[in-house]
């Protein structure tokens, strides 16, 4: 396969196969890509490599049809049901409770009884095997439409993962990396039963916290055992009712959750859209809260680094210019950007090249990158202290399992060199060489694909709902896993896959599964692409911001004991 550099662009000439990119199929017209305005420095190449194509008119008129005729056969269903020509399999209030108020709504699990139903064989797969680069699969079978499930007793054996977050292949089973993790089981069990405030705190979780501050280069961290808790538990601790959290809309919902139980007043910005955020903080300055026009207690912007379903990454050079103007402060969520993304695998700060102690609070998990369970909370040593006291996750949640901990010290030391190997470097150079391939050959191929050339997270554009599920199955039929995701997880018009990246993935994998891709993009005719970048200002309008804006305000944490 012949690789030559144009335009600071990898052209593939030869495919696996022997084909010609020229002879791909591609369902529409391509035109030369256009670059989406001018723009010079880190920022505004970081940005350009984003794309978010927009799909002909057609597919959104197809795609809404295809919505249209499944409800109304839904209804019909109903209809059916109603006069007992079809068995009803849902849950029913019983006759003799027909007085009482409703348990259950029918109109609000609609969705689920008439479409989820039809197509659920492709979620919840049980995997038999450990979820690394490729895994085993139990076949099962459904004999009245998928409302139950039988197993064949067969397994579907090697099926390559392109659903897991295993960015960097740390989610294992060798025996040489794991020692230090079975000797810890050895010495502390696999439970603590009790919350580190009583008697849980072990030294190997302090040896864990001083580790991530180290990683991450700020002044102190804390960690906890379930990175969505880490989330939706830490967020009520800093931000109250008289405060306001400026929301990306494409934020997790564990961001939202926490969001909406601190009290405090939610506004909602465009995704990565820099003229939406500075003019909602604008107006927070000169408006106040409503009805008393008194100042905000606190503004925080609540950001993620790489967005989970767009792939996107955060326009956080930006972001923090506009912080420091208008004295606010910056939640950054790193669950998929920690260890993935950076020459070091610091993140998007390290992406950027920018100062940590710019960020005021630090989150991010150890699922993903690490191949463990939890998440962290890091920044100055004021947060920190503050939030060991105050926070519902570090008082009443059990403390992180010891094994789970080592996992995590022996991955993170290992992508920091300090087990005297180069393994965690090469693994983040092969994850960011994969990412890079995977995506070029998509383009090539003629999908629409979004987010930055940068994220191991890919979503192809499936659209219709017919095709979601069309292409999950092909692809399992060809033992490929991939994950298939639609309304309402995304806009109604907006089905895709999501192919999540690793450094554990070998060319030969990523040339199959594109192999595969190609044959039922075309099979399925999903090549929608017309290879011209969307123009959408809502995603790349550029700003003109002053990156070096001084700033002087007291501490995040001093404000949250107000």
């Amino acid at each position: 396969m012949a690789i030559t550099p144009a335009d600071g662009n990898l052209k593939l000439q030869l495919n696996q196969n022997g084909l010609r990119c020229e002879d791909i199929k591609k369902n529409g017209y391509h035109c030369k890509r256009e670059k989406n305005g001018p723009g010079t420095g880190v920022t505004s190449r970081q940005h350009r490599l984003e794309s978010f194509e927009q799909a002909p008119m057609y597919v959104a008129v197809m795609t809404y049809l295809g919505f249209g005729i499944v409800t109304l056969f839904g209804y019909l269903r109903d209809f059916l049901r109603a006069v007992g020509l079809e068995k009803c399999h849902v849950a029913q209030e019983r006759e003799e409770q027909k007085d009482f108020i409703p348990l259950y709504q029918d109109f609000e699990n609609f969705y689920t009884r008439n479409l989820y139903m039809r197509v659920r064989d492709n979620w919840n797969r049980p995997v038999c095997s450990l979820p690394g680069p490729v895994f085993d699969l139990m076949e099962r079978v459904s004999d009245d439409y998928n409302w139950t499930f039988r197993l064949t007793g067969k397994t579907i054996h090697n099926v390559i993962n392109m659903g897991s977050y295993n960015y960097l292949g740390f989610a294992e089973n060798n025996a040489d990396f794991l020692k230090t993790v079975a000797d810890k089981v050895y010495q502390y069990g696999v439970g603590v039963c009790s919350t580190r405030q009583e008697i849980g705190n072990l030294g190997i979780h302090e040896e864990l916290e001083q580790l991530v501050a180290d990683f991450l280069r700020v002044e102190s961290s804390m960690t906890f055992g379930m990175g969505f808790a880490t989330n939706s538990m830490n967020i009520p601790a800093l931000v109250g009712k008289g405060c306001l959290i400026l929301s990306d809309e494409l934020n997790h919902t564990s961001l939202i959750l926490g969001a909406r139980l601190s009290g405090a007043t939610i506004r909602v910005f465009k995704h990565n859209n820099m003229h939406s955020l500075e003019k909602m903080l604008r107006e927070a300055i000169c408006s106040g809260q409503p009805r008393t026009h008194r100042p905000w207690k606190k503004i925080l912007i609540m950001v993620e680094g790489i967005y989970s379903m767009e792939g996107s990454v955060v326009r956080l050079p930006e972001i923090i210019a506009l912080k420091k103007k208008y004295k606010a402060y910056l939640y950054l969520d790193e669950a998929h950007s920690i260890g993935a993304v950076g020459p070091t695998g610091r993140g998007v700060t390290e992406l950027f090249d920018l100062n940590p102690a710019d960020v005021d609070v630090m989150m991010g998990t150890f699922t993903k990158s690490f191949g463990a369970a939890g998440g962290y909370i890091a920044g100055k040593k004021e947060l920190v202290d503050y939030l060991r006291s105050h926070s519902h996750s570090g008082v009443y949640a059990s403390a992180m399992s010891p094994p789970i901990t080592e996992q995590i010290i022996r991955a993170m030391k290992c992508i920091m060199g300090k087990d005297r190997s180069s393994e965690g470097i090469r693994r983040i150079r092969q994850l960011a060489e994969n990412t890079r391939y995977f995506r070029a050959r998509l383009k090539e191929m003629g999908f629409i694909i979004y987010g930055n050339d940068d994220s191991p997270v890919v979503p192809i554009l499936l659209y219709m709902p017919g095709k979601v599920v069309a292409f999950s199955r092909e692809m399992l039929e060809r033992k490929i896993g991939v994950v298939v995701v639609g309304f309402p997880a995304t806009p109604i018009t907006e089905a895709r896959a999501r192919f999540c990246l690793s450094a554990a993935h070998t060319r030969a994998m990523l040339n199959q599964v594109l192999h595969h891709l190609n044959e039922v993009g075309d099979t399925l005719c999903l090549k929608f692409s017309r290879r011209k970048y969307s123009s959408c200002p809502n995603l790349y309008d550029e700003t003109d911001f002053e990156l070096t804006a001084d700033m002087t305000h007291d501490t995040f944490t001093s404000q949250c004991k107000n």
